[in-house]
């Protein structure tokens, strides 16, 4: 099945969700009720957006990240593809409800949180740290990631470690770092433990 045929589709599988508006995103579609973007479809799949409460679920059945190509990189986008299982169960429409509440959320919490200091995990020492990095604002926060944002602390503060990444990805998803996903936590720390032991000197 085409992108646009598979819009189609989600519209109408969706259709109690609202009013469903698409338009060209990443190279596929985005699909937004009130201008709150909860899904994509890309190569003719659609995938939801992860969110709290639905992150779990995702990950226990092993579903597709979507990963896309931007400035000659790969990046992890938090969207998971909907596979025919999925597609055929009544669960659908309650976990595109979850995501698209959460956009809702989020845009509330965006709207009271200006500073890094208010953000889950965060502080003044922590929004200090930030902007000597070169993030300047939340938003850029996102947009980079946990890992990414940790290696532009890590420069400028070598001693920093694991409890400082967790904590990021949790400021980012909105949550303290203890209520992380396992499956979170255990992504993270095995991408921690393989840098770290790739930028350890290796003994002659």
């Amino acid at each position: 099945m085409n992108s646009k045929d598979r819009v189609i589709q989600a519209k109408n599988r969706l259709a109690e969700l609202g009013t469903i508006a698409s338009r060209t995103q990443f190279g596929g579609y985005s699909l937004s009720v009130d201008k709150k973007v909860f899904a994509v479809v890309m190569d003719g799949e659609l995938y939801l957006r992860a969110c709290e409460e639905t992150l779990p679920w995702f990950t226990a059945r092993r579903l597709v990240q979507l990963v896309i190509r931007k400035r000659g990189l790969f990046v992890q986008l938090n969207y998971f593809r909907v596979d025919p299982a999925l597609w055929a169960s009544p669960q659908l429409i309650e976990l595109s409800q979850l995501s698209l509440n959460a956009v809702y959320q989020e845009e509330s919490e965006r709207k009271q949180v200006q500073r890094f200091k208010d953000m889950p995990n965060m502080g003044m020492r922590m929004e200090l740290l930030l902007f000597q990095a070169g993030i300047t604002s939340i938003d850029m926060m996102k947009a980079l990631g946990a890992k990414r944002c940790w290696i532009r602390l890590r420069q400028c503060n070598p001693h920093l470690g694991i409890h400082t990444l967790l904590a990021i990805q949790g400021a980012i998803l909105g949550t303290h770092q203890a209520a992380l996903p396992a499956a979170v936590i255990e992504e993270l720390e095995g991408w921690y433990q393989r840098l770290i032991a790739e930028t350890l000197p290796r003994r002659k």
